[in-house]
């Protein structure tokens, strides 16, 4: 008689695991058991037949179930041999040593969404309808083991048709933890915003799609969060969503039925179409067309629009009834995150919605839509959550000591680093707000409870003022405090599994550097070690310190002042210029000149604001990254010139091109020289340093255009570069990064 343990690890539970090995060990006629435990998915086989143990494992190494991900399996004899008569599912055991990789939130599957459409199956018509190959998983665990019980269904006892399709190993749903039909599971209920109860289940989503199409606007509780949806096609409505939101621009994404209806409003190339209908469905940042249909409010002035597809049994059971696409924005108040229970619904957005569609399935762990692009053909992740999240990588060294990363100030998330686990949380966003704390709280204590994890080490960024850092100085833990850019610089060697000297451009709109001025136009030599400062765009003043990031025409301003006398600003005549008074301009030439309030950047981020002022695209932004798309819209590849700059010792000069921008009166023309004048920047400092592999981070690379015109040139001249994909090369990556650092 032949045995063999098998042990294997990584993204092994709530994907259909153990059923698959039964079906295997079926298959080649093996003995044995399967069961779950804390650390992952341990298996017994016995046959007469090695060769049969052999194929099974082959086959397990090969074709695991899709969306598994196995890191690692490990093989034994077993020593104590005893009888197997049949292969069974074991109940889960616990090791109190966790180590299991939670599994991301999955859409739903074509399978599910034909029972939810059958009129003869007892799940027709049932919004929270799911199996082993889709629906909530990371949203309504509490902890590992994933069983039933670990999540927010154990309050749901199942009925005898559940039960039979749960206990059966051949069947879909076969332990789908989230498994329920209308009788035995969660009820969806449609209230008005007085907290009245008008209908429930089919009817209730009948109501609210009739709603939606006579122009309300209403909260829908969705995978890990409720969305606030109205007619994407109703401009009315969309500028009552916005003056109630207090959002006058920032793009919404539109979710809509299928495939073939964003293809009628967007240029999409075949990578896009497969992003957008795969397992993870994000909203994906894709190029308008001409039709008018989608009210050009919903992303105005910029020529991209982020689409996604439903990906709940709701959505698409409220597509059955909707007339047009709709905009489905996160359910919150400015600074603060995802809304996930419909009380606070109630009591912070009554005044912004009419209705609310809810069920009474716990959302444990809330989880925001996860936004990507397409560059150069491959997917760069934005925003990394519902679908991708938890994100986890395999390192080869174990790790010495526990470790917490707890990532930036904006576009927040946490990382934890055990044995030989990196895992990182969703996103959780921008820390400006007392609520947005105790959420970055909250999912510090999830990843410990998920984990039994207790952090020896905490990492945390070095601005002083960082809610993370303060935070982190409170917990009496051994702490190292990592620079923001070599972080980012971190987080992109990670993805790469780079452990060298690189050459790192990292450029973004704000960062705490050494100096204690704010950084981010950056050229370091750096490994997972050190780095070294090697060029720096030249300081300039933000005039006004926080203010001048939402008016891109005060950083302009500064820019001048470096530049020309004060007679001279106020006789040129600029957008930048013509959009002061000339007692405004005297006052913040003092301001300037006494260094009040006017703290010192070499940012890059922020000089894509000065160039959408001198170019009279937009002297006051709403939002983040605004300039940055609107210069990306004006670019155009056929203009060939590029604006002038200097290497002056390790300052990166741009004095000439801001002459040069002053002359230019075209927009086109502006943009077009800026980004090229960007790009060969980075080219002629790489062509210094060509023994060194090149990273790109920061969220400037966030600019498609300028990314994939430099990745042209990079590989015409055969030069090893790298940038995020998986990991955003925003701040969301921070975290990641700081794991990533190896003390010297």
């Amino acid at each position: 008689m032949i045995q063999k343990r098998v042990q294997v690890k990584g993204l092994v539970q709530g994907v259909g695991f153990r059923p698959f090995i039964y079906n295997l060990a079926l298959k080649y006629d093996l003995n044995g058991w399967v069961n779950n435990d804390d650390k992952g998915v341990n298996i017994l086989l016995s046959s007469l037949d090695e060769k049969a143990i052999n194929s099974f494992l082959l086959e397990l190494k090969n074709n695991p179930p899709p969306l598994a991900k196995i890191d690692e399996i490990h093989i034994k004899d077993e020593k104590k041999k005893r009888k197997y008569n049949s292969f069974e599912i074991k109940k889960s055991e616990n090791s109190n040593n966790k180590s299991t990789i939670i599994s991301p939130d999955i859409c739903i599957c074509e399978d599910c969404i034909s029972d939810i459409n059958d009129e003869n199956n007892f799940r027709y018509d049932y919004a929270l309808t799911n199996c082993t190959n889709c629906g909530p998983r990371y949203s309504i665990i509490k902890t590992v083991p994933y069983d039933r019980c670990n999540t927010s269904m154990a309050l749901f006892e199942l009925c005898n048709k559940c039960k039979k399709e749960y206990e059966y190993p051949t069947n879909r749903r076969y332990h789908a933890q989230p498994v329920a039909c209308e009788e035995c599971g969660p009820q969806v209920m449609l209230y008005d915003n007085q907290k009245n109860k008008l209908s429930s289940n089919i009817d209730a989503i009948k109501q609210i799609a009739n709603l939606i199409n006579s122009g309300k606007i209403v909260a829908i509780k969705g995978m890990g969060g409720f969305h606030i949806v109205c007619d994407a096609t109703n401009e009315d409505t969309i500028k009552n969503l916005r003056e109630k939101k207090n959002r006058p621009s920032k793009p919404f994404a539109v979710m809509f039925k299928n495939l073939q209806e964003i293809k009628k409003h967007t240029v999409l190339s075949q990578k896009e179409e497969d992003v957008i209908s795969s397992k993870e469905k994000p909203i994906v940042i894709v190029n308008k067309n001409d039709n008018n249909k989608i009210c050009d409010s919903v992303a105005s002035k910029i020529n991209r629009l982020g689409v996604f597809l439903p990906y709940t049994p709701l959505h698409f059971l409220l597509f059955r009834y909707l007339n047009n696409p709709i905009i489905a924005t996160s359910a919150n108040l400015k600074d603060e995150p995802i809304i996930k229970c419909v009380e606070d619904i109630f009591t912070k957005l009554s005044n912004s919605i009419d209705y609310v569609l809810d069920f009474n399935r716990e959302i444990i762990n809330a989880c925001d839509d996860s936004i990507v692009q397409v560059v150069n053909n491959d997917v760069q992740i934005l925003r990394l959550a519902r679908g991708y999240t938890p994100l986890s990588f395999k390192t080869q060294i174990k790790f010495d000591k526990n470790i917490l990363s707890l990532g930036a100030n904006q576009k927040n998330s946490i990382s934890i680093g055990f044995e030989n686990n990196i895992i990182s949380s969703p996103y959780i966003g921008d820390l400006n707000s007392i609520v947005s704390m105790e959420y970055f709280q909250r999912s510090v204590e999830t990843f410990k409870r998920f984990y039994d994890f207790e952090p020896e080490l905490i990492i945390c960024d070095k601005h002083p003022n960082y809610e993370t850092t303060k935070w982190a100085k409170l917990q009496n833990k051994e702490l190292i405090q990592i620079q923001h850019h070599y972080a980012h610089v971190l987080s992109c060697m990670l993805e790469n599994n780079i452990d060298e000297d690189v050459l790192a451009f990292v450029f973004d709109g704000t960062g705490y550097g050494d100096d204690g001025n704010i950084w981010g136009g950056e050229v370091f030599i750096a490994n997972r070690s050190r780095y070294k400062r090697l060029n720096h765009i030249n300081y300039f003043k933000l005039l006004g310190g926080e203010k001048a990031v939402k008016e891109p025409k005060r950083i302009a301003l500064s820019l001048l002042f470096d530049n020309f006398t004060l007679e001279e600003v106020l006789s040129l005549d600029n957008a930048c210029v013509n959009s002061f008074s000339n007692n405004e301009i005297v006052l913040l030439h003092m301001m300037w000149q006494k260094k009040l309030n006017a703290p010192l950047s070499s940012s890059f981020g922020r000089f894509f604001d000065a160039i959408a002022s001198f170019s009279d695209i937009l002297q006051i932004q709403t939002y983040e990254g605004q300039t940055g798309l609107l210069i990306e819209k004006e670019y155009d590849e056929n203009i060939k010139e590029s604006y002038e700059y200097e290497l002056v010792d390790n300052q990166i000069d741009l004095s000439k091109a801001i002459f040069e921008v002053l002359e230019d009166t075209d927009k086109k023309m502006i943009c077009s020289k800026f980004i090229n004048m960007i790009i060969n920047i980075i080219y002629d400092i790489s062509f210094e340093h060509k023994n060194l592999k090149v990273i790109l981070s920061g969220g400037v690379f966030q600019n498609k255009t300028l990314l994939e015109q430099l990745s042209k040139k990079f590989k015409n001249e055969k030069r090893e570069f790298y940038y995020s994909k998986k990991i955003p090369l925003n701040d969301q990556g921070i975290s990641l990064g700081q794991l990533y650092y190896k003390k010297s």
